[in-house]
Parts: C-alpha cells; sequence; structure tokens
C-alpha cells in the first residue's frame, strides 16, 4: 500500500472512532430554566355530574326556601315542642322530628314507641319527607300516609289522606276516667286531659266527656286529604296556618274563619263555662291549668271539655261545629 492511501486510512479510521464515541448517550444533565409562558389554551367544557337529579329540588328557584321561610315562624319550625320534650323517652317520637322519623321506621306509634332521644331536633323536612332517598322531587313524598291510631280509644283509626301524616301525633293520648265508686273523677295533676293534640279525635266527633255522642264532622268526611287541604292549602303554607281561600272551595262566601258566627259563638261559651270552673276552684285561668283533687263526675267532665276545647284543640270550633256545641252545651248544664 502506497504512503498516500495508508494516510487516507488512518484518517478515516480516526474519524470513525470519534463518531462512534460522539453517538453514545451521556448522563442527564440538570434542568435549564423554565421557558417563558406560552398563550392560554382554548376554554374546556365545564365539569359535569353524571347524574344532575339533585338540581329537580337545588336549583335558582324558590322551591326549597320558598318553603323553609315560613316553616321557620310555625311551631314546629321554632323548635319549641323539641326544646319541652324532645329529650323525654315517651315523648320523643312527636317532640323531636329524628325520633318521629324513627318511630314510623319501627312501625310504632306514640303509645308504643319505645323512645330514642339520642338525636332530638325540632320537626324539619326531613320529618315529613323522604328527604334525601331517591336524591330526586320524589323525596318530597310523605314520610307516612297511612291510617293514624288513635290509641287512646279502642280500634279506632283516623284516615284522611295526607292528614294521617299529621294524625300521627295530633291524637289525645288518654280519655277521661270514669267516676269511682262515690260518683267522682281525680284530677291528677296540673297536665290533666286529653293531652296534647286531640284534633284529629275532634274531627272524629270523639274524646269529649260525658253522654253528649258525637259523629265525625264534615271537615274529615269532606274534606280531601284533611289536615293538609285546610292547613297548606294549594299553595302549600308551610306556616301551617289554616288557610282561608281553602275553605272557599266550598264556602264561596266566606271571609274569615268566625263562619256563620261560630267561633264567636264558641268562644263566648268557653268564656262562661272558664268562669263557671274557676269559681268552683277546678281551672286557675290565670295560669291556664286546671286544679288538682276530686270532684263529681259531671263537674270533672265539664273540665275536661274545656280544656279539650279550649286548651288542646284550639280550632273555636271549625273542627266539628256541632260535636263543639253540643259538649259545651252540656258542660254549661251542669253548673245550672
Amino acid at each position: 500500500m502506497s504512503t498516500k492511501k495508508m494516510l487516507v486510512f488512518a484518517t478515516l479510521l480516526v474519524a470513525a472512532v470519534i463518531l462512534t464515541a460522539c453517538s453514545a448517550e451521556g448522563p442527564t444533565g440538570p434542568a435549564g430554566p423554565a421557558g417563558a409562558e406560552g398563550p392560554a389554551g382554548p376554554a374546556g367544557e365545564p365539569a359535569m355530574a353524571a347524574d344532575l337529579t339533585c338540581t329537580e329540588c337545588h336549583n335558582d328557584t324558590a322551591i326549597i326556601t320558598g318553603k323553609k321561610t315560613p316553616w321557620e315562624t310555625s311551631v314546629h319550625g321554632s323548635g319549641t315542642a323539641a326544646a319541652y320534650a324532645g329529650g323525654r323517652d315517651g315523648c320523643t317520637g312527636c317532640h323531636s322530628g329524628a325520633s318521629f322519623k324513627k318511630m314510623i321506621a319501627a312501625g310504632a306509634n306514640p303509645s308504643t314507641y319505645e323512645g330514642d332521644a339520642a338525636d332530638v331536633t325540632h320537626q324539619d323536612c326531613r320529618t315529613c319527607h323522604q328527604i334525601h332517598t331517591s336524591y330526586t322531587s320524589a323525596d318530597w313524598a310523605l314520610s307516612t300516609s297511612a291510617p293514624a291510631v288513635v290509641f287512646a280509644f279502642e280500634d279506632v283509626t283516623y284516615d284522611g289522606g295526607k292528614g294521617n301524616l299529621c294524625a300521627t301525633c295530633h291524637v289525645p293520648r288518654r280519655g277521661i276516667d270514669e267516676a269511682d265508686a262515690d260518683g267522682n273523677i281525680e284530677v291528677t295533676s296540673t297536665h290533666w286531659g286529653p293531652h296534647h293534640g286531640p284534633q284529629s279525635a275532634t274531627l272524629l266527633g270523639i274524646g269529649g266527656a260525658g253522654e253528649v255522642e258525637g259523629k265525625p264532622g264534615a271537615h274529615y268526611s269532606m274534606v280531601e286529604d284533611t289536615c293538609v287541604s285546610c292547613h297548606l292549602g294549594e299553595g302549600q303554607d308551610h306556616t301551617f296556618l289554616p288557610n282561608v281561600a281553602a275553605c272557599q272551595e266550598c264556602h264561596a262566601d266566606i271571609e274569615d274563619f268566625d263562619f256563620s258566627g261560630l267561633q264567636t259563638e264558641v268562644d263566648a261559651m268557653l268564656a262562661e263555662l272558664g268562669e263557671l270552673l274557676e269559681a268552683e276552684g277546678m281551672y286557675d285561668l290565670e295560669e291556664d291549668h286546671p286544679v288538682v283533687g276530686v270532684y263529681p263526675a259531671a263537674q270533672a267532665q265539664a273540665l275536661w271539655n274545656y280544656i279539650l276545647i279550649e286548651v288542646e284543640d284550639a280550632s273555636h270550633g271549625v273542627h266539628n261545629p256541632a260535636y263543639v256545641r253540643a259538649l259545651l252545651e252540656a258542660s254549661l248544664a251542669v253548673f245550672e
């Protein structure tokens, strides 16, 4: 090989070695400084839940707040019932909203519910409705609409449609005792009486004392959904105050609840009976409770009827006009 060719070959060999060395990957060096921020990309689609049934209730309407605001003004919403007796096992089924739900789930009523006052609440949306069961508007369904047991009286139920929910608790806890061998009845405490929600019994024409026989009033037998129709009406007024507009469906010319002077008449009889009972030392009008003692049966029955109508039912006769009038007339006759 000539010297010239050898020189060319050596040059090519050195170049190949250099190229081979340069092609081998070395270790990764430290990261360099961040570059300038690039322009923002186009806006993406908003994140959406796969199931939007919650918006049937939770939306930009007043479907919830429109009920919550008036409800807060009601006795149920103020929480006074829960504060008074929500923590007592014998009372909690009706006085605590959470316990009411437990009572219904147990298939019990206030006379058979053993009580679980661990979580005392006022009567709120979850008391009366099936809130967050389906997470749809079906959750506004009532907790129960089964006929209510009027447990103070044997084999009596209240079957008034949606009003059955109310009657579950708005029932008397007891009836009046029979007279003893001497013809007397004992008033055992200042809480003596039907205690505390006899509206359902009044509507049915039962629960009063004495020989007066009653029958269901028109507001029970002729009003669909009974309590709910009159106390919420089509507008679903959650103050639960009775609604004159609801009355006008049957009484077109009614302007207030003193229809045909009924409430005026009943209030006058109640005022007279109250004064007679106080004069006998049986009722303290200032403290608004009966006086403990043993009284002739007829007088004790008159006292019972006063408490039933004036203190507990509190409709001034509207729930069952004929029955209330008859009870008051019989009670006033005792003192003639």
